[in-house]
């Protein structure tokens, strides 16, 4: 079955677009994020970047002819950039300055009522895993357990393919389109679940505006397409569709996207195994704490038998 879904997201998530700098397209908000003002370490002094730009894993040349040297500067080196300069200047001396990026982007999400780093640091994880998702000799046709999920849940890769760049092509302003493995529970804590009445372990593709990542429904993320346009106003003008063809036809990095599955089955399978787990605890009435008690019990008896 094809699936395509738009996430239904609070119309306060469009005007909200974080502090961050010029190049992250940020909106003032006259929000105040709680952990600036009052947690804000004492003493003034140069901000100690806790992320880092990282690079894409080819030379900025690499993807030429099909994306140049000039747009990946102007993506990688300006507007990424700018993303993680935001975000370290937001998070200094507040306690979001110890989490990782993927807790920044959950906490700092608040179920669609977003706070201001959430834009800088999804936009930061984003970009990390579009530049991962391309490779100069990629293109082509997948294999595998990856092809046969997508001929399983969407027909034939042919149909997948169209499913996507059509859902790229009408992504209305900027945003991002995602194939993703859903392997969740339907309720999902943080975010309304843009696929309630899908089965789990299957393939989506899904929209998302602005800086949203699956990663808020608790998704897999396999592969994404920016289509904010500064990812190809330099190389096809206005030309969103022939910017998204060439992705697809021969950019996409199959090997990537493969391996990102087998992982993402990979977790969803500890996760029933946790849950099982969990389940016969309760069954036999058997906590954490009554291992423990049970183990302090008999290393005693084991101190009272050395001593005699």
């Amino acid at each position: 079955m094809e699936t395509v879904a738009t996430a239904s997201l609070p119309c306060a998530l469009f005007p909200r677009r974080g502090k961050g700098s010029p190049a992250a397209g940020g909106l003032a908000s006259t929000r105040r994020f709680p952990y600036n003002e009052s947690k804000r370490k004492c003493g003034a002094g140069k901000i100690a970047a806790k992320f880092e730009l990282k690079p894409p894993p080819y030379s900025l040349d690499a993807l030429e002819p099909h994306i140049s040297q000039e747009t990946m500067s102007y993506h990688w080196g300006k507007h990424h950039r700018g993303y993680v300069e935001g975000l370290n200047n937001q998070i200094v001396g507040t306690e979001l300055e110890s989490m990782d990026l993927e807790d920044i982007i959950s906490r700092t999400y608040n179920k669609g009522n977003i706070l201001p780093p959430f834009n800088n640091a999804a936009q930061i994880w984003n970009h990390d895993f579009f530049w991962e998702s391309m490779n100069p000799k990629g293109g082509g046709k997948p294999s595998g357990s990856l092809l046969e999920l997508i001929e399983r849940d969407f027909g034939t890769f042919e149909k997948f393919t169209q499913r996507f760049i059509t859902a790229a092509s009408t992504q209305f302003g900027s945003g991002w389109v995602w194939l993703a493995y859903k392997a969740n529970r339907l309720d999902v804590e943080n975010a309304v679940n843009p696929c309630p009445s899908e089965e789990d372990k299957k393939l989506v593709v899904v929209k998302s505006p602005n800086a949203v990542n699956p990663l808020i429904w608790d998704y897999s993320p396999l592969l994404t397409i920016d289509v904010w346009e500064h990812a190809y106003c330099l190389d096809f003008q206005s030309r969103r569709n022939d910017y998204i063809s060439t992705f697809m036809e021969k950019l996409v990095s199959w090997e990537v996207v493969s391996n990102r599955l087998e992982m993402a089955k990979a977790r969803a399978a500890e996760r029933e195994r946790e849950e099982e787990r969990r389940k016969q605890e309760e069954e036999h009435g058997s906590t954490p704490g009554d291992n423990e008690a049970t183990e302090m019990y008999l290393d005693s008896e084991s101190d009272e038998s050395e001593a005699e």
